[in-house]
């Protein structure tokens, strides 16, 4: 469905009302939604890294990191520790990918168009980022299927196993923000990329998503404490085990969320306003 497409329905919305209430507002989110997903449909090779970066990532760090960490022959101990930590990074993954397609969008002209529609103007990224919720999803979805495949289980409860997916997306959607902001504020899609890299590698690794952080020097621990990754690793792993402290990390995790998001959406509907 083409910008093109949109603009005769939309238009005459915001000329027969004068201003957007909720109602229109959300019709505009869900034709967007529409949109998105179609591009998906006609570009299926978009969902490459949905769909194997999961398999990709958890063979590797089980085969190469698990042996070291919790001995040969004991890599279904550490697929216990690792699962919920890389749901994590997935959706830090898949929140680069949403900067890089909004910058993308901008370079093509699809944004520009978008911009002179009477339509509320936070409607075009939130129905970018509602589209990133379920590949964000799916991504999940397959990570947690290879983890059963090779021996992990769910020892909590079934709620709390839902709580472990839900607080992860939580935490992705505000990092979703951070780099629409981001892809709205440089030049190039690759520009986004390497920024992201730079910030994501050493919270990544300097967190406790593959490791025990106990072999870490003492400085380093200090940074994974307060390193926000490592408290949703924490919490989500305490909820899949069924023991472990769960309130203080989740409330850490949830502190992050909405603190980021109340920063940075502003910020990124306003860039989007004035970007030329």
């Amino acid at each position: 469905m083409s910008a093109a497409t949109m603009t005769a329905p939309l238009t005459r919305t915001g000329a027969d009302e004068g201003r957007i209430g909720l109602r229109n507002n959300l019709r505009h989110i869900g034709a967007l939604v529409r949109r998105n997903a179609l591009q998906i449909k006609h570009d299926p090779e978009s969902m490459f890294d949905v769909l194997l970066m999961p398999i990709v990532f958890i063979l590797l760090f089980t085969y190469v990191f698990g042996g070291a960490i919790a001995g040969v022959g004991h890599q279904v101990d550490y697929i216990q520790r690792l699962v919920p930590g890389m749901m994590t990074m997935m959706g830090m993954n898949i929140a680069m990918a949403v900067g890089s397609g909004v910058n993308e969008d901008f370079r093509k002209g699809v944004m520009d168009r978008f911009r002179t529609m009477p339509i509320a103007r936070s409607s075009v990224l939130i129905a970018k980022i509602v589209v990133e919720i379920g590949r964000m999803l799916i991504a999940t979805a397959i990570l947690l299927g290879m983890g059963f495949l090779l021996g992990m289980e769910i020892r909590g409860g079934v709620l709390e196993f839902l709580a472990a997916i839900v607080l992860t997306t939580v935490f992705g959607v505000a990092l979703m923000w951070i780099f629409i902001l981001l892809g709205l504020s440089v030049k190039t899609p690759q520009a986004v990329q390497g920024m992201a890299m730079i910030v994501l590698m050493p919270l990544q690794f300097g967190s406790s998503i593959f490791v025990p952080t106990t072999s870490m020097p003492g400085w380093l621990r200090g940074f994974t404490e307060v390193n926000p990754l490592s408290q949703l690793a924490d919490a989500a792993r305490a909820l899949f085990d069924g023991h472990g402290a769960v309130a203080h990390p989740t409330l850490i995790t949830l502190g992050w969320a909405v603190g980021i998001t109340a920063v940075t959406m502003p910020l990124a509907v306003a860039k989007f306003r004035s970007k030329t």
